[in-house]
């Protein structure tokens, strides 16, 4: 394994339980960061759309011209694609009027679409191959996108299909759970799966972002967005420090 291949493995962490642990976090705080943004501060969805994405860049300019894995600015980068989700998702269902059902069905199209072009390119979407800054490109991409549709599929499930908050989160983690199922006692690509725990693991993150930070009247806890953020932030700091991430292994 070349030197380069080295370098560019360890900017992407090892796929282990407080990876998962840290991501559910991560998509809860794009919830309530989001919404603190464009709802608390009042500058709406497309402002805070036009912020988070600037952030967003930079960070995955940051990520990729980085030479090594840092915890820090990998998880910044996630918590960036969570809060760009958050706003363009709300701004797409709500401002353009598309509703959570349009806006999910156009977001999946462009995650399938997004994978299907990474692996015509390169041969694999499996994060073992991230080794290039190509491979990166399409990572960051697909993540992103995954962030968006989460959001809007946390929305329509704890709204539209009336569940409401709990009854989404139950949903959403009853999925998760068949996942991990088909991961230990299934042959079911390893790939597939890590795909669809990603996806699932935001609207869970959605709707309890929303049960945190929505009003009484809403099914919500009424909890301060700005305070709701902050917990969930020192959590994640917390984890990050307490817990040594190890790069992932490339296939070779």
């Amino acid at each position: 394994m070349n030197k380069a291949i080295e370098q560019s493995l360890s900017k992407v962490p090892e796929v282990t339980l407080i990876f998962w642990v840290i991501k559910i976090a991560a998509t809860t705080l794009g919830e309530t960061g989001g919404d603190a943004v464009s709802m608390s501060m009042n500058l709406g969805y497309l402002v805070g759309t036009a912020i988070f994405a600037a952030i967003f860049l930079f960070a995955v300019a940051a990520q990729i011209k980085a030479k090594g894995f840092h915890p820090f600015l990998y998880w910044t980068t996630i918590i960036a694609t969570t809060t760009v989700g958050t706003t363009l998702a709300d701004y797409a269902d709500r401002s353009l009027g598309i509703g959570y059902a349009g806006g999910s069905t156009l977001l999946f199209a462009l995650l399938i679409t997004s994978l299907a072009v990474w692996y015509r390119s390169l041969g694999s979407v499996s994060v073992e191959t991230v080794s290039s800054p190509k491979a990166e490109m399409f990572y960051w991409m697909t993540i992103m996108f995954s962030q968006t549709l989460g959001t809007a599929l946390g929305d329509w499930t704890a709204g539209t299909a009336g569940l409401g908050y709990e009854g989404g989160a139950m949903v959403f983690s009853a999925l998760l759970a068949l996942v991990l199922a088909a991961y230990y006692w299934t042959m079911v690509s390893r790939t597939v799966l890590f795909w669809a725990a990603f996806i699932l693991t935001r609207p869970l993150g959605a709707v309890v972002g929303d049960f945190l930070d929505k009003p009484l009247s809403a099914g919500g806890l009424a909890l301060s967005r700005y305070s709701a953020s902050a917990a969930i932030f020192a959590f994640m700091l917390a984890s990050i420090l307490l817990f040594r991430q190890r790069a992932a292994k490339t296939a070779h």
